[in-house]
């Protein structure tokens, strides 16, 4: 009898990773699906939190994996609490370099051992903050690289790559997961619960979720 296909998805406890896990329990059933968390030594460790309690909440194997190492060799806003989070050039300076380079690498190589093909990402080029390791160039070539690296066919999906975060709010919708997300998921780079709301990643979340709420007819947050 032929295996059941399982997916993985790089799970954060954020809006959009807890997106494309609902998504992926869609496709591939609750059953074949389980999450990797990866604690880099980020400020807003409240992430880690609240992806094992989603993860125990939906009922998915959780997999969490110390990549803390990168502290080491990098330095951003992202991993320094004492960093006042601005924008540089064209990014701000809470991009990580290599992070997720490494996310997909490890999560690669977990994959492999257990059978599964399908890697998650809920990166996104449309709604980003600018960080070249989010466009759907660099997903394309990392899966090329990571198949020849491993001969294994792997198969990187990124279902919010060209969505706005209103549409990323829609899919969430459709997906019957719009107040879970909204209530349950993190998204702060400061680490505050419920959003400071002045920072990229909440300014980003609250924006595009207004956008969705007047679509509904709703009133704004």
């Amino acid at each position: 009898m032929q295996q059941p296909q399982k997916a993985i998805v790089i799970f954060s406890g954020g809006q959009d990773s807890t997106t494309c896990l609902f998504q992926a329990i869609a496709e591939f059933g609750k059953e074949n699906v389980e999450v990797i968390t990866f604690q880099y030594g980020q400020r807003h460790a409240i992430e880690l939190e609240k992806a094992q309690w989603i993860a125990q909440d939906l009922g998915v194997k959780q997999t969490l994996v110390d990549t803390s190492l990168i502290k080491a060799i990098t330095s951003n806003a992202l991993m320094d609490e004492q960093a006042k989070i601005e924008q540089q050039g064209d990014k701000p300076n809470t991009f990580v370099d290599g992070r997720n380079a490494l996310f997909l690498l490890y999560a690669a190589i977990y994959a492999k051992g257990q059978g599964i093909q399908t890697i998650f990402t809920g990166v996104c080029e449309t709604d980003f903050s600018g960080y070249p390791d989010c466009r759907d160039v660099f997903v394309k070539s990392m899966n090329v690289t990571l198949n020849l690296a491993m001969d294994y066919n792997f198969n990187i999906r990124t279902p919010l790559m060209y969505l706005t975060k209103k549409e990323t709010w829609r899919l969430a919708d459709q997906l019957g997961a719009f107040d879970y997300i909204r209530e349950h998921t993190h998204t702060c780079y400061l680490g505050v619960e419920g959003g400071c709301h002045t920072c990229p990643s909440c300014l980003l979340r609250e924006k595009g979720l207004n956008e969705y709420l007047a679509e509904r007819g709703e009133k704004h947050v």
